[in-house]
């Protein structure tokens, strides 16, 4: 279909529609010369006449007549097809949404925006799946259409917004002896016993990394599998953890406290993120307007 030229639908349909060469160039914005010359191909295309003369004027062929409706529709079809999205109304769609979210999001955030989504677009319905699998695929099949959290190493093409900047902070049992004298040292903090967070069973991490730097390591004795988990552990042990201060938003604080780490962790953002295939889908759009303005009034 290389020599397929979609123009000559439309000025097809206005032959057919005005019956005439001269009403039809008038229509599209040409010449009379130049739709002649386009008449004389469609009838190279069609292998038929299309427009006869009849005295003064001009009438469809038997095979014109029988596709008019047809161009018609196809014309109107195709300019569809080709045009921008258009508007919606949001309160009358009806879709589902999968947001992959890790706990702390979905523990803060989801029934602030469940609120939100149900006011404005009762129609649309909120899936969290969990952040367990950060596979960029899953977005580029359509699988989930937003990932919340910190951006993969290996996103590729994604497309991202930041809604916030976050940093770790230390947590401990309320009463803990870490609390017993100020300030904290990094030397007094990495003899005590830790609880960690890893999804790799990997003992190292981005404190691990900033005490290194000082010629010390901490004393992991346990890793647990989310940070909620490690907020759970310090406030039922003598273990003390290390979360992003998001998450201490979500835990019960009268039973653990928290507290400035002694040493430099590099703060990390919280970004949205989706494929390109979905920016310019307008109910898409709404949704990543409405989570980034939920983040916002909320911090």
């Amino acid at each position: 279909m290389s020599d397929l030229d979609l123009n000559l639908l439309v000025a097809l349909d206005a032959l057919l529609s005005e019956r005439s060469v001269t009403a039809a160039a008038r229509r599209l914005g040409l010449s009379t010369s130049a739709m002649s010359r386009t008449l004389s191909r469609l009838r190279t295309a069609l292998g038929d006449p299309i427009l006869v003369p009849a005295g003064r004027g001009m009438v469809a062929t038997p095979h014109a007549l029988a596709i008019a409706e047809e161009v018609h529709s196809l014309k109107d079809a195709v300019k569809t097809v080709l045009s921008p999205p258009s508007t919606v109304d949001i309160r009358e769609v009806r879709r589902d949404v999968t947001i992959r979210a890790n706990e702390a999001f979905v523990l803060l955030f989801a029934a602030v925006l469940s609120a939100a989504v149900a006011t404005a677009a009762p129609g649309i319905r909120l899936r969290f799946a969990p952040r367990s699998d950060k596979d960029v695929q899953s977005l580029r099949d359509a699988v989930v259409d937003l990932d919340i959290g910190v951006l993969p190493r290996d996103s590729g093409e994604l497309r991202c917004q930041t809604l916030f900047e976050d940093r770790y902070i230390g947590v401990a049992r309320t009463g803990h002896p870490i609390f017993d004298r100020e300030p904290i040292t990094a030397l007094r903090y990495a003899a005590l016993g830790h609880v960690l967070f890893s999804p790799y069973a990997d003992f190292a991490g981005p404190v691990d990394r900033a005490l290194a730097e000082l010629n010390l390591s901490r004393d992991v004795r346990l890793i647990v599998p989310s940070f909620p988990a490690v907020i759970a552990v310090a406030a039922a042990s003598d273990l003390i953890g290390s979360v992003p201060k998001s998450y201490c938003k979500a835990a019960p604080m009268g039973e653990i406290r928290t507290f400035e780490l002694p040493v430099a962790v590099p703060v990390f953002n919280i970004v949205q993120a989706w494929h390109p295939r979905m920016d310019a889908d307008p109910i898409h759009r709404w949704l990543r307007a409405l989570i980034f303005e939920t983040f916002h009034s909320m911090n």
